[in-house]
């Protein structure tokens, strides 16, 4: 789909001077010669998920003696970019890579080459499909993020029947369809339900989201639920239902417990969010890599970082926390 040669070169040279800003930050922090040196790459480096997903990664490789490459795709979705930072990385010599891939399955081979050349390749945030083309997955259960999502606008609602839109995120992440298919289990409906009154992506970008909202709501003005892939996409959808007057109709839930997204919940933008913990993804990560350098033990399967329902408006049978916890918990 980005097919345009000159993003594709764009996204390299991107790539390369994150690179370089990285290893000269690194070397102004003191680092020695035989340090471990950990890879990240995330999807952006703009959104302030992966800036913090970042921070902790370096805070950890400085607690660790170790060294972080950081580089970062040009776009969400920037698939060549990635796999020229993955190329790029095992150059460098680093013990492992840790990624949040774009997608699930176009950075396979990749992965496989720079695996077959010795380096441990940790997915973070985002698991690759299948799960198993890298050694392990250090990310939020997207699934069960999505099913609290859902069983809350559901259990919101009450007894009004449901008339929703769904704001997705970028095609062919594991993050987005687990997402999607857990809030649909938890609100008890399936893709082909007619209460689905709508659908767009939105690549978890808020003035995408604000856009698709408008054009969604003037084609279902009834729409009483919102699903949102991420609080940005929440906060777009919301200027657009606020424009339209509908502001009270309209219930929505979101995923990821940004400091910003929590500030959304409590002033009653967003009725409720479920929180990640970067932090734990980026920080487990690197500490799996520098074991691996030190005594060859490689991480291994899906493990799980944690979420948390946050909401002012509990319901019976659903755990949460309100946003005075969120508060102190949240990140970005």
């Amino acid at each position: 789909m980005f097919e345009n040669r000159s993003r594709s070169t764009l996204a390299l040279g991107t790539f390369l001077m994150a690179g370089s800003l990285a290893l000269g930050l690194t070397a102004c922090g003191g680092s020695s010669s035989d340090s471990v040196k950990v890879g990240l790459i995330t999807k952006t480096d703009s959104n302030p998920y992966f800036v913090k997903l970042r921070e902790a990664a370096q805070a950890q490789a400085d607690k660790d003696g170790a060294e972080l490459v950081a580089l970062a795709g040009a776009f969400d979705g920037d698939n060549e970019g990635q796999v020229s930072a993955i190329e790029n990385m095992v150059g460098q010599g680093v013990k492992g890579i840790l990624i949040t891939p774009n997608s699930s399955t176009g950075v396979l081979d990749a992965i496989q080459n720079a695996r077959d050349a010795g380096v441990v390749v940790i997915a973070l945030d985002t698991a690759t499909d299948p799960e198993d083309a890298v050694d392990a997955t250090f990310a939020t259960d997207n699934k069960a993020a999505g099913v609290s999502q859902g069983k809350w606008v559901k259990a919101a609602l009450g007894s009004t029947a449901p008339q929703v839109v769904m704001l997705d995120g970028t095609a062919g992440g594991t993050v987005d369809s687990f997402r999607h298919e857990g809030f649909l289990e938890g609100m008890g409906l399936t893709d082909s339900s007619p209460e689905i009154v709508g659908q767009e992506n939105t690549n978890g970008d808020q003035t995408k989201a604000q856009t698709a909202m408008e054009n969604l709501i003037q084609r279902a003005p009834q729409t009483n639920a919102l699903y949102t892939i991420n609080e940005p996409a929440a906060a777009g959808a919301y200027q657009a239902i606020q424009s339209a007057g509908k502001a009270a109709q309209v219930t929505i839930g979101s995923i990821d417990g940004s400091c910003t997204g929590v500030a959304d919940v409590k002033s009653g933008k967003i009725g409720a969010t479920v929180m990640q913990f970067p932090a734990k993804m980026a920080e487990q990560g690197v500490q799996a890599v520098v074991a691996f350098a030190k005594d060859g033990t490689k991480p291994s399967g899906f493990n799980d970082t944690g979420s948390q329902l946050i909401t002012d408006k509990p319901v019976d049978g659903l755990e949460s926390q309100d946003t005075t916890w969120a508060e102190a918990n949240c990140w970005g």
